[in-house]
């Protein structure tokens, strides 16, 4: 007999624990900038960044924590500099290419 798994016994998905390579990142950011969602963009930036280290990239963008918490929330409208510092500190770049 099969045993019944409740759902309060999950745990909760989280995608930082998948964005182990460069290549799981770029594919993650691609994904999200493909949506055309700009808050989405921002929330997969946020979560790269969580996965790397909020304060280490923050540091390395030239932000402090808490102004890049504030970018990268769901409800968030980055400026185009925001999103470039952070994708630099990350290590991945946005390229645009024909459709």
């Amino acid at each position: 007999m099969k045993k019944k798994i409740r759902a309060e016994d999950l745990r909760e998905f989280d995608i930082t624990e998948y964005l182990d390579s460069q290549e799981a990142i770029a594919e993650y950011l691609t994904s999200m900038i493909e949506s055309g969602d700009a808050s989405m963009l921002a929330v997969a930036l946020g979560d790269v960044a969580r996965s790397r280290g909020m304060a280490e990239v923050a540091k390395a963008s030239g932000l402090t924590r808490e102004a890049l918490y504030k970018a990268l929330r769901p409800d968030a409208q980055p400026r185009f500099d925001t999103v470039n510092r952070v994708c630099l500190a990350l290590g991945v770049k946005l390229v645009a290419q024909p459709q």
